[in-house]
């Protein structure tokens, strides 16, 4: 199987969407992707996503952005990382995983952040064995701005 790991291009972002709907599918939470491939367009430059590639098909992607934590510093926030259900086990989502670190490790990062679903047993595990501490008693708050 040949792995590539690259940062998305714009010719990506229609197959990216169709992920990003799988992903929230597979979140149980389909009506929360609001964005377009037209609003990823607009937004490229604010827009930092690597793609897995496997024979040039689009895979599975991981999201980010820079952040400033009053108790760190200079950290990278990991928004969404995913892979496609039939290409799970194959070292995608690490290899996307650790193509975020490096990339924070690039900026001069103190730390990455991210969130977990409680249920995904299967991802608390994996982010574990990374090195990851997982705090529990936190809760997600948005307050969307239309």
């Amino acid at each position: 199987m040949n792995i590539t790991i690259r940062k998305a291009e714009p010719e990506d972002f229609t197959t990216l969407f169709s992920l990003f709907r799988e992903f929230a599918t597979f979140q149980n939470t389909p009506e929360k992707v609001l964005i377009t491939p037209e609003q990823l367009l607009k937004d490229k430059d604010e827009f930092h996503c690597f793609v897995a590639t496997v024979n040039e098909r689009i895979v599975g992607f991981a999201t980010w952005f820079a952040a400033y934590y009053s108790w760190a510093g200079k950290s990278v926030y990991l928004d969404d990382l995913y892979v496609s259900s039939e290409f799970r086990g194959y070292g995608i989502g690490k290899q996307l995983f650790d193509q975020v670190i490096e990339t924070a490790r690039e900026l001069q990062c103190k730390k990455v952040r991210w969130l977990v679903s409680c249920w995904n047993k299967k991802a608390i595990e994996f982010y574990k064995l990374q090195g990851a501490t997982v705090q529990e008693g936190e809760f997600i708050c948005d307050l969307m701005l239309h």
